[in-house]
């Protein structure tokens, strides 16, 4: 197979920016990785994707955008655009030699039991403003069918695994709003399913709190005391027993239990929520002696802390293995996007319970200027 430049982009249900990232590959393995862009949301941006978020739970078409939902796309694909020109234009950067970009979109609502996920992002305007090829759309064929359409990383994961040499049972886990796993057994099998919550509850406490957008480095959730019954009530919750392929929406759980607590002890104890959350899902898909963690939240000593001792497993970081694991997802949509034009599947029975493995993504060519 070809092997093919692309530029991959994700806006995480943290809703903190836009990740773009550049990677050469064939689609089956992953030749080399490129530089990386974040291009932030600005406070007001972040303030109508949150309206956005609220506003979507009454839909019931993925293609509806009434009111603030069509404000909020306009900001969602630009931000896309100019997080991909911003890499382009960096000095180590080949421009020419880009030829497709992977657009995730900003998920705002994922309810794959009524057969229903909704990603905002103009996949069509964006080809057209950077003149590039654009894979869009990618989970809405497995939700279609019957699946989860989450998580669609594991793919990507494995390669790494199977690249990085990694032996025994792995499982990689990256913590962004959402929690999700991706379990690489020592015989190649792969399990994958969302674990539950991620950042979410700690950056919407953060910020109800403090006015910030997020715990920095667990700041918060290393100076305060974990509360046990608030902790314990977190986790009487039957999903996180259901067998998988499951999934979840950024805002399935609520923070009520530490709603009396400090701003630090209900930091730690949504942060011990997380990691036992994993922990649990970790042992839930057959186990793991290492699990590596990716995403906002391996920047998070308070999760990395508990997560090694609820699991009893070795955690460590993506970025010691080499990886990028703040942008690990980007480089994944990259990834997925070349498989898509490849015609190769992007979720498997194992990773979102769709019945067989499933192509995805739609693909559009920018429309040229009539001269």
């Amino acid at each position: 197979m070809r092997r093919t430049v692309v530029v991959g982009l994700m806006s995480g249900t943290s809703m903190d920016g836009v990740d773009a990232a550049l990677i050469a590959t064939d689609g089956e393995e992953v030749e080399a990785f490129g530089p990386t862009y974040f291009r932030p949301y600005r406070d007001e941006e972040r303030a109508v994707l949150r309206a956005a978020l609220a506003a979507a739970v009454h839909l019931d078409r993925r293609d509806a955008r009434p009111g603030v939902l069509a404000e909020a796309e306009q900001i969602v694909t630009v931000a896309h655009a100019e997080a991909v020109e911003g890499l382009l234009a960096r000095q180590d950067v080949d421009a020419p030699r880009v030829t497709l970009v992977g657009f995730h979109g900003q998920t705002v609502f994922h309810a794959p039991a009524r057969r229903l996920t909704i990603q905002i992002g103009d996949g069509e305007a964006l080809s057209r403003r950077l003149g590039l090829p654009v894979v869009y759309d990618f989970r809405a064929a497995d939700v279609a069918a019957g699946g989860q359409g989450a998580p669609l990383v594991p793919i990507f994961h494995a390669a790494l695994a199977r690249a990085a040499g990694l032996e025994g049972d792995v499982a990689v886990v990256n913590i962004g709003g959402v929690g999700n796993l991706t379990r690489i057994g020592a015989d190649g099998s792969i399990v994958a399913f969302d674990t539950g919550p991620g950042n979410a509850l700690i950056d919407d406490l953060v910020r109800e709190r403090t006015g910030a957008s997020m715990d920095v480095d667990g700041a918060l959730s290393s100076s305060g005391t974990v509360h046990q019954q608030s902790l314990a009530e977190m986790m009487d919750d039957p999903w996180f027993s259901l067998p998988p392929p499951k999934s979840l929406d950024r805002d399935a759980f609520s923070r009520a239990p530490v709603a009396r607590l400090s701003t630090a002890d209900a930091a730690a104890t949504l942060a011990a929520f997380t990691a036992e959350t994993i922990a649990r899902a970790v042992a839930l898909a057959g186990g793991a002696g290492e699990i590596i963690v990716c995403g906002g939240g391996a920047h998070n000593p308070a999760i990395l802390r508990h997560l090694a001792e609820a699991s009893g497993a070795t955690v460590r970081p993506a970025d010691a293995l080499g990886w990028s694991g703040d942008f690990l997802e980007a480089q994944a949509f990259a990834y997925l996007a070349a498989r898509s034009v490849a015609g190769l599947p992007l979720s498997l029975p194992e990773t979102t319970g769709v019945p067989y493995p499933m192509p995805g993504g739609v693909l559009v060519e920018p429309v040229l200027r009539q001269g």
